[in-house]
């Protein structure tokens, strides 16, 4: 690769012979398939189904930390979004924005990661884009990432299908990712390394709709954490939802992270993740499904789904009267609340996060 100390250049954005250079020699090489290797203004693919699709933005800092990098999260990020759908991920487009100066070595390993999540995902980066701004414009590197999967007949998952009854699951530890961010950052030890869930949920989630297709809602808790999740769902489905913190698993490092820095777990980020809400008498099952695969082991049921306005047995005497003023009930959307069983065992509301405690986190 030409070009001085081996950096991204402006005019590798120019559409030329740098362009050319650079997309063959980092994106190509490390992406290649029949398919991105014809370099037409569009992929052609041929599907059958119902189809997902989604787009996503990627402007973690920094761009490398415990468990994973800005090229695993974006291509991750996409293949689970349609994952939570239900659908099995197929097709990846990736758009870069590159700062000039940028080090090409730092975008070869970032590409060579993304190539790994891929594989791993069983997954095809078919389409991408390459633009390069001028320093102080993009910290380095953003990534936009979209995606195509195809929905299995029978599987019907939508936010707002969460149902009164419902269990609700969560694949694993709570808060890795935010708490790995922020230790990189802040410089923070911990007696054990404490590193990002990054990871691809697709073959996780097609375990799981093997075992019962009947399930009714799912989401990632990315930005926003447990706490947007279940809020979004609460309002989706017209419900309330409540949850057990002591049910929650969480790593003693994260949970002491938490209290040292006075930040609320159920707010943190994940990116290897899963919430599901499903039929009581099917929660055994997935269960199973899920702690046969390795990213599914800790999962457990941590609350469950009540009907619009059901509060449960002790909420008006759990409600302090600071609480209580915060949160009147004073219309529908109060109806639809999430709740949550201290360790202590009163009980809160929990409320939809008015914005993120850390920002830059994916």
């Amino acid at each position: 690769m030409s070009g001085p100390e081996d950096t991204v250049r402006l005019a590798h954005g120019g559409g030329g012979r740098l362009t050319r250079e650079l997309v063959g020699d980092v994106f190509a090489r490390a992406l290649g398939n029949p398919i991105l290797n014809r370099m037409d203004d569009a992929a052609t693919l041929e599907l059958q189904g119902r189809l997902a699709f989604t787009i996503d933005s990627h402007v973690v800092s920094p761009l490398f930390f415990p468990g994973g990098d800005i090229g695993r999260l974006s291509l991750t990020g996409t293949v689970n979004d349609l994952a939570v759908m239900g659908a099995a991920p197929l097709y990846i487009s990736a758009g870069f924005i590159i700062e000039d100066g940028f080090a090409i070595a730092k975008l070869e390993r970032i590409a060579q990661s993304m190539r790994a999540a891929a594989r791993e995902a069983r997954v095809q980066v078919v389409a991408g884009d390459t633009k390069v701004v001028e320093q102080g414009a993009a910290d380095g590197l953003f990534i936009t990432t979209s995606g195509i999967g195809v929905i299995p007949a029978g599987v019907h998952i939508s936010a707002a299908g969460a149902r009164p009854g419902d269990a609700v699951i969560l694949s694993g530890s709570l808060g890795d990712h935010g708490i790995a961010i922020l230790s990189q950052r802040e410089g923070m030890k911990f007696d054990v390394e404490l590193k990002s869930d990054c990871a691809p949920l697709g073959e996780m989630v097609r375990q799981m709709l093997e075992a019962t297709p009947r399930i009714h809602a799912m989401r990632d808790p990315t930005r926003g954490g447990l706490a947007a999740l279940l809020n979004e769902i609460a309002l989706a489905a017209g419900v309330s939802i409540e949850i057990d913190e002591a049910a929650i698993p969480m790593r003693a490092e994260v949970r002491g992270a938490c209290e040292l820095l006075g930040l609320d777990p159920l707010i943190l980020a994940n990116e290897g993740k899963l919430v599901a809400f499903v039929a009581s008498q099917d929660a055994e099952r997935l269960l199973e499904a899920m702690h046969s695969h390795p990213l599914g082991t800790g999962a457990a049921v941590i609350g469950r789904v009540l009907r619009p306005g059901e509060t449960g047995p002790g909420d008006d005497a759990s409600r302090s009267p600071a609480t209580a003023a915060a949160t009147p009930d004073t219309g529908s959307r109060s109806r639809n609340r999430v709740y949550a069983r201290t360790v202590m065992g009163s009980r809160r509301v929990v409320q939809m996060p008015a914005g993120e405690q850390l920002p830059r986190i994916c």
